[in-house]
């Protein structure tokens, strides 16, 4: 989703963009996922985007997303949520047996093909029928949802944690919810869009998709799509010309509303103490991402970073300026990285967390009203 607050100055002259993603880690349902083996029926999943599979186990799951039928009908399915809602889960192998698998090293500890989720387990009522803890299974969802078997063929399931988000700690300062990476600068991104009016350079929100597997595909940020909508906007504001979109990417500037890293002390090692996020100590900007030597990430020029600190200072905006953990541990990467192709001056900047990518994230409350003030004042 593209949004967009047309400023009162002349748009050549570039575009306020904040962009953050809401896609997170997650299992996906296979295009043919229902199976039954020892009276059990279950699900078979694909992990999607970097997560480690040993958590996902032994853990209440919901199910999201759509099944399209043939004939165009869009059924949406959201179990697990409510209270008077079955939740499911992916059974992990009990300590008293478990002498082989805890040899293993953690990435192995659990295989992607053993994530299935258990879905029910009583038969179909006719003995004479092979695989009726399956058959039951598709009754049930035939008679909710209308659906078929083959209607997994065209659908799009989602497995996530069946959590609560919930504030956190005795003195209430923190959230524990999953999919923090990157929700939370999704939604204080697009609730400070929605409080701003006439502002001086048009005002753009992404809300991307796809980040987590390389924002490759139609709806993440490697697509055309975002220049045809900012095509549209020039068109309804009868300016567009040849080459105007180039100019207009070069003028603009952008924070990359995504998450950083912070610093665990139950995990120290991981860290260079001088230039990590603390929680509770305000948004989280980050010069460059990438992973050891830079590599595949965008790095913002210091003349954008000393505008960036001059606006936040001036507007008594907490913020850190810090890198993703240890140099040689790894890193990663956000969107940042695409608009910078374009000419856009770009700089990360979002809310530190802990336990990223995991079925329970952590932020604090201070940091995440510091990054909706930091993008509301940007804006204006």
């Amino acid at each position: 989703m593209y949004l967009a607050v047309i400023g009162k100055e002349d748009i050549k002259n570039g575009l306020n963009i904040i962009g953050s993603h809401v896609d997170s880690p997650r299992l996906d349902l296979k295009p043919n996922p229902l199976y039954e083996e020892a009276d059990f029926a279950y699900f078979k999943t694909h992990y999607y985007g970097g997560i480690k599979k040993y958590q996902w186990t032994a853990i209440p799951l919901a199910i999201h997303g759509v099944i399209v039928k043939k004939n165009g009908k869009k059924v949406t399915v959201r179990i697990g949520e409510e209270n008077s809602d079955p939740i499911f889960t992916i059974t992990d192998l009990l300590p008293h047996l478990a002498t082989k698998q805890m040899e293993k090293k953690a990435k192995d500890l659990v295989e992607g093909e053993s994530l299935n989720l258990l879905i029910g387990s009583i038969p179909y009522n006719n003995k004479e029928i092979s695989e009726s803890v399956k058959l039951n299974i598709l009754n049930i969802l035939n008679q909710k949802y209308g659906i078929t078997e083959e209607d997994f063929l065209s659908s799009e399931l989602e497995i996530v944690p069946a959590f609560k988000a919930k504030t956190m700690g005795f003195d209430w300062s923190m959230v524990a919810g999953y999919g923090q990476d990157d929700k939370v600068c999704a939604y204080t991104s697009l609730t400070a869009l929605m409080n701003v009016q006439n502002p001086k350079k048009t005002a753009v929100c992404i809300l991307s998709d796809k980040e987590e597997i390389g924002s490759m595909g139609n709806t993440g940020m490697e697509t055309q799509m975002f220049d045809l909508f900012i095509s549209k906007i020039l068109d309804k504001l009868n300016v567009n010309k040849p080459n105007l979109i180039n100019e207009v990417f070069a003028n603009s500037k952008m924070l990359s509303a995504d998450v950083n890293a912070g610093f665990d002390p139950n995990y120290a090692d991981a860290f260079e103490r001088n230039n990590t996020d603390y929680l509770g100590r305000g948004i989280s900007i980050n010069k460059y991402t990438g992973t050891r030597g830079k590599s595949g990430g965008s790095d913002a020029n210091a003349e954008y970073i000393a505008e960036i600190r001059k606006l936040l200072d001036e507007n008594d905006i907490s913020y850190k300026i810090a890198e993703l953990g240890k140099v040689d541990l790894g890193g990663g990467g956000t969107i940042a990285y695409i608009l910078a192709n374009k000419g856009v001056d770009v700089v990360d900047c979002g809310v530190p967390v802990l336990s990223m990518h995991a079925p329970y994230e952590v932020t604090s409350k201070y940091d995440v009203y510091s990054a909706y003030k930091a993008y509301e004042v940007f804006w204006r």
